[in-house]
């Protein structure tokens, strides 16, 4: 709301500076003005992506994958200036690269590779590039010099925390002391020496009396406690990587999300939201804000 109110407040004074310094036929001030309100203009856009950027893992770090299509060598080429693309834009947003998998072509290009991108916001930049890609021109792998459509699936998900921490509240836990009891009713110790432990938010319910110590048994109630919610959490984080792999099978050769035209035009288009380009080398050089903030505004990333 801070952002907003400023950002509202600096383009109320822009206008009345404007209007100054139109009537006083002030072309200094009028060209201040304009590029102050061109520094407003880029502020708000940015406030907007920033908006946008409010899922559950779009801080995190990405993951990314890119397989050529069926095709051969002139698949395996696109999928590798696809590689060179992002690896570009990796480097204008200051971002770190790694490597976890290359599989290179046969004679050209590379059959996959995978690789994060390391950085705030990475994932929620970079989902927008889920999808298959699409070029189309002269190959040159083949001496008739016919157009060639070529084909890349490129994915993204996440970098989740493999180390899962179990943080347990206080507040969220009834501690419950009664007297332990063997076989037959007998008692262990005419002590309240055991524990029940009851986890609120989750209704889990631990116990132990097996020591004399209600300290030990404390101790070791916890234990299992942490033990049963690091079972749930992790069960959690299998379930949300389970449903990103299976999300996969939305990518299908033909449903291509960007076509890089470079014969007998230039053009890149983004099919999701209608948008072109002409400069093709521009964007094959890693210049793709355009098309993913593009995507990101339009909610159909």
């Amino acid at each position: 709301m801070a952002k907003i109110n400023k950002l509202s407040t600096d383009l109320e004074e822009s206008q009345i500076l404007l209007d100054l310094a139109i009537e006083e036929s002030d072309a200094d001030t009028i060209e201040e003005v304009s590029q102050q309100i061109q520094a407003i203009d880029k502020n708000i856009k940015k406030l907007s992506i920033d908006l946008m950027l409010d899922g559950a893992d779009d801080q995190n770090n990405a993951i990314i994958s890119i397989n050529a299509g069926a095709g051969g060598t002139e698949a395996q080429d696109w999928a590798e200036m696809l590689f060179r693309m992002y690896t570009r834009w990796i480097e204008r947003k200051g971002f770190k690269l790694d490597i976890i998998d290359y599989q290179p072509g046969d004679e050209a290009g590379i059959k996959s590779v995978t690789f994060t991108a390391g950085g705030d916001y990475a994932y929620g930049y970079l989902k927008a590039e889920k999808g298959v890609h699409r070029l189309v021109r002269i190959s040159p792998f083949n001496a008739s010099g016919k157009r060639h459509t070529s084909f890349a699936s490129v994915f993204v998900y996440p970098e989740l925390e493999n180390e899962i921490v179990v943080q347990i509240d206080d507040k969220e836990l009834r501690t419950d002391v009664f007297r332990a009891s063997g076989a037959g009713g007998q008692h262990v110790n005419k002590t309240s020496s055991a524990v029940r432990i009851t986890h609120l938010p989750s209704g889990i319910v631990v116990q132990c009396q097996q020591e004399k110590s209600q300290h030990r048994n404390k101790e070791l109630a916890m234990k299992v406690l942490k033990a049963r919610l690091y079972q749930i959490e992790k069960q959690k984080q299998d379930e949300k990587l389970q449903e990103i792999h299976e999300s996969k099978n939305d990518i299908a050769w033909g449903n291509q999300i960007r076509s890089y035209v470079m014969h007998p035009y230039q053009m890149v288009k983004d099919h999701r939201i209608n948008l072109e380009v002409g400069n093709v080398n521009s964007v094959l050089d890693g210049d793709l804000d355009l098309f993913i903030e593009g995507v990101l505004l339009s909610g159909k990333s």
